[in-house]
């Protein structure tokens, strides 16, 4: 098949969803498929276009598989609102522009959100070409930009609300994360005249192992042999690591104990702030993506935090390859969702009340007394990614989907 991938973010990009759709794109090649990506230039770890990539608002490449496209993404500030917004529809606009005047016909087209408009591009290129088009839903949007207070005009809320209803129904298929994000979707089309379909993003068992816990990346970043509190990711308004500060604030005084924040996002300078006085507080640079299955084995535990009522629009994927590491997890998020059920099937971990610092601290401190503890919910974790689903699989899930979409055209 001739496919048409469009997203957000693309390898050399280090966002987590550039991560997941460069995986799947290669194995769609590896199966014999040509693929087109429409995508942005790469700018997720400065939040601006990286200097290599500057200077023109269209660059096109030819791969081995097949073409990839890169557009101006218009990075701005995520707390201007206004700005984003017209940054999604200029983003959006030459994304849309490079998915319809293309020289072949795609069989089937794969769009990837956020950015919700996206899914737009994604439907009149399809349209055009009367193929059918997969919305593949990362996090659900606006929900998770109103839970956040990043959305909070009424009439700006409605008119997201209705955009979101307004693609699903229009797209054939809608594939999400998990059977919380399907419930999500499912009651918003409401009369099921999409079909929603759960296909999770997957872990790389084989590439993430488990490694010793003192390595380079300890070493690099003067670590050494100290107990590691990591959350590895984007720090933005989604995640409340000031948790992770209040806990470094209550265990001071035990200098065995580091917490390293390794990302950034619009939330890190408020944290860095927040951290001051703090001797046992690192924050580091994104690191480069074949450096992550290091970055993992850094860490002694690992920490996920979402804010309330964000774990049923929205599955880190950064669990899996926690997991796949050997590692145990701390995660503050809303109970009965994803995460927590995965952590509850796997005995990987703890899960505390999102936002609750008291809980946290408790479970964070029972975790660093108990290193043979840690050491069997490792265990633990890594045997169950172990059975879950690969890259490969992931792919051939969509290809199932794009020839069942087909034959029912």
């Amino acid at each position: 098949m001739r496919l048409l991938v469009i997203c957000p973010h693309f390898e050399p990009d280090v966002a987590p969803t550039g991560v997941v759709m460069s995986e799947i794109v290669h194995q769609l090649a590896d199966a014999g498929h040509i693929v087109h990506v429409v995508t942005s230039l790469p700018w997720y770890e400065r939040h601006g276009i990286e200097p290599a990539w500057r200077g023109a608002l269209i660059r096109r490449e030819v791969t081995g598989w097949g073409r990839i496209t890169r557009v101006h993404p218009f990075p701005t500030d995520k707390t201007k609102i206004p700005a984003r917004a017209a940054a999604f529809v200029g983003f959006t606009a030459l994304v849309g522009i490079a998915s319809v005047f293309q020289r072949s016909r795609p069989d089937a087209v794969l769009a990837m959100a956020p950015p919700p408009t996206l899914g737009l591009a994604g439907w009149v290129a399809a349209r055009l070409r009367r193929a059918p088009v997969v919305y593949n839903v990362q996090d659900i949007f606006p929900d998770v930009a109103v839970e956040v207070g990043a959305l909070t005009n009424p009439r700006v809320i409605r008119f997201a609300e209705w955009l979101e209803r307004f693609t699903y129904r229009r797209c054939d298929a809608v594939t999400v994360l998990s059977d919380d994000l399907r419930r999500n979707v499912e009651a918003k089309i409401a009369d099921g005249c999409t079909p929603v379909r759960v296909i999770p993003n997957f872990v790389d068992s084989e590439r993430i192992q488990p490694g010793s816990v003192r390595n380079s990346y300890r070493d690099d970043f003067g670590l050494g042999d100290r107990t590691v509190v990591m959350y590895a990711g984007n720090v933005g308004f989604s995640q409340p690591l000031g948790l992770m500060i209040e806990a470094a604030r209550a265990l001071r005084d035990r200098h065995e104990v580091v917490f390293v924040i390794n990302g950034g996002g619009s939330g890190r300078p408020a944290l860095e702030e927040q951290a001051t006085g703090l001797d046992n507080v690192r924050f580091i640079d994104f690191q480069p993506s074949e450096r992550l299955p290091e970055v993992l084995a850094a860490a002694d535990i690992h920490v996920i935090a979402l804010r309330k009522g964000l774990a049923r629009a929205s599955v880190p994927s950064k669990l899996y390859s926690i997991l796949a590491a050997g590692r145990p997890v701390l995660a503050s998020l809303d109970p009965d969702t994803e995460v927590t059920r995965v952590i509850d099937r796997s005995g990987a971990g703890v899960a505390v009340e999102p936002e609750n610092p008291v809980e946290f601290l408790t479970a964070l401190s029972e975790l660093i007394d108990s290193p043979q503890r840690r050491t069997r919910m490792g265990a633990k974790g890594r045997a169950f990614v172990e059975a879950w689903v690969s890259p490969a699989g992931v792919a051939s899930a969509y290809i199932d989907l794009f020839e069942e979409l087909r034959a029912g055209r």
